[in-house]
């Protein structure tokens, strides 16, 4: 059996724009992401851990527990053992309280590479293959979420190149979310149900050839 962790923010948790409502599991990418590789006969377990509102490595002024680095090494050693971790943040740091631009979040992401491949595993345990996916950008923000991601269609330009060339310098994978989908048509920020559709189909191409045989477990 294979297993991924997701670890991202609530376009992961598969919120529906403009509601507090959450997608079922099997239209959330993640779990569009699971069927379309189990589908290949391939056994694989999606482990979700997604929070609305999380930073890559910024605390939220409003609500506690935003820091997607504060805690990771204790979610990696619990989750573990692990073939492939799937990284994707960086939307929420973009939020009006921060004046945060591209670089500054791959440096985030950078911090949260270092935390799971130094994470306190059990002896003999591999260290998982990281996959970035940087967020497709923000457009002008509608509706209820508009004030808290005023300018963030600004601020984001250029993360995908950013989170690129971090990448390239540790040496993980990286995936463009922006090149499948756009953000929401709804509120300019999350993922429409179709858009959770493209993108779990394409990351599960992306996964695919990392989930390397294994023994039977």
């Amino acid at each position: 059996m294979h297993h991924i962790l997701v670890y991202s923010d609530s376009l992961s948790w598969g919120i529906i724009p403009t509601t507090r409502k959450r997608l079922a599991f099997e239209q959330r990418w993640p779990g569009v992401m699971e069927t379309s590789l189990c589908s290949s006969a391939k056994k694989v377990r999606v482990i979700e851990d997604c929070l609305n509102g999380r930073r890559t490595v910024w605390d939220d002024p409003f609500k506690p527990g935003r820091n997607g680095l504060v805690g990771l090494p204790q979610r990696i050693e619990i989750h573990s053992p692990l073939d492939v971790v799937v990284l994707m943040l960086g939307t929420n740091d973009f939020q009006s309280m921060h004046e945060n631009n591209a670089w500054h979040s791959s440096q985030g992401v950078l911090a949260l590479v270092s935390a799971i491949r130094t994470a306190p595993i059990e002896p003999g345990m591999p260290v998982p293959q990281i996959l970035v996916i940087a967020p497709p950008p923000i457009r002008t923000p509608k509706g209820p979420i508009a004030p808290k991601f005023t300018g963030g269609e600004v601020k984001c330009v250029g993360l995908a190149a950013a989170y690129r060339a971090a990448c390239e310098e540790v040496g993980c994978h990286f995936f463009d979310a922006g090149g499948v989908t756009a953000s929401s048509n709804v509120d300019g920020v999350h993922l429409d149900l179709e858009q959770h559709l493209a993108l779990g189909h394409a990351v599960a191409e992306v996964v695919r050839p990392l989930l390397l045989p294994r023994l039977p477990s």
